[in-house]
């Protein structure tokens, strides 16, 4: 039987996703029977042409490396889409294409279930989709971040110890660690890193990145990209199904 609500995923390299696995697992424990989800693996962002006008589309997720390029596609963008700069949830209605970000609904939801009140600021490891979504909420929330990449004025070669140290919330949001290149670990003064520090690492794939069990081995609690997913995605069902117009 042709499945006449089509879901999915586009990304590049993603065979190892946990969304087509999640979504299929709730569409049985709910009896949706017309319900499908597919990985959509592209290796460049136009490959999105033709998924977009197949028939019955009803939206995708979208991850690495499309977050911020999917954006040249869709019609529309919610408030925190537009604000962020990054999408990565479509919802397809009546042909028109607009763009969410539940990123920043998960992370949020994260952030809030660990954050103790003497961590009032951040460092953000990496400047791609998540890590936008990530300053979002910080910004919401009033806690002061600074981003590091490999290009801003600290960057991946100058952070040292002290800055870490003064931060107590880490935020890694950059691929470096995903499975299966499991044993890569970003270049970090882990040093810097106490008892006093938060580390969220937005990888799920290994459950304990070297990053996060490096930071635990200086005693800082760490916290995977884990929940973070399954409220990101449990916001994308609610655009998908309740955004009825």
């Amino acid at each position: 039987m042709d499945s006449n609500k089509k879901l999915g995923l586009i990304g590049r390299n993603i065979s190892y996703s946990f969304s087509k696995k999640y979504f299929e697992d709730k569409f049985q424990k709910l009896m949706l029977k017309d319900y499908s989800y597919t990985i959509f693996d592209f290796n460049e962002i136009n490959e999105v042409e033709n998924l977009l006008t197949t028939p019955d589309l009803l939206g995708f997720n979208v991850t690495i490396p499309y977050k911020e390029k999917i954006m040249n596609y869709l019609d529309d963008l919610s408030d925190e889409a537009r604000k962020i700069g990054a999408v990565n949830c479509v919802l397809i209605e009546n042909g028109k294409k607009t763009g969410y970000n539940t990123d920043a609904f998960g992370f949020e939801k994260t952030l809030l279930l660990h954050k103790k009140p003497h961590q009032d600021s951040a460092l953000i490891l990496g400047n791609g989709g998540a890590a936008k979504a990530v300053k979002y909420i910080l910004d919401k929330h009033r806690i002061l971040s600074i981003t590091v990449s490999r290009t801003s004025e600290i960057n991946f070669e100058n952070l040292d110890a002290e800055t870490v140290e003064k931060h107590k919330i880490i935020i890694q949001c950059t691929p470096v660690g995903t499975f299966p290149n499991v044993e890569d670990c970003l270049d970090f003064p882990f040093e810097g890193l106490s008892k006093d520090h938060l580390i969220i690492d937005l990888i799920y794939n290994p459950n304990y990145t070297q990053f996060i069990i490096k930071a635990s081995e200086k005693g800082a609690k760490t916290v995977n990209g884990y929940y973070m997913l399954e409220q990101q995605a449990e916001k994308a069902w609610e655009i998908w199904n309740f955004q009825k117009k």
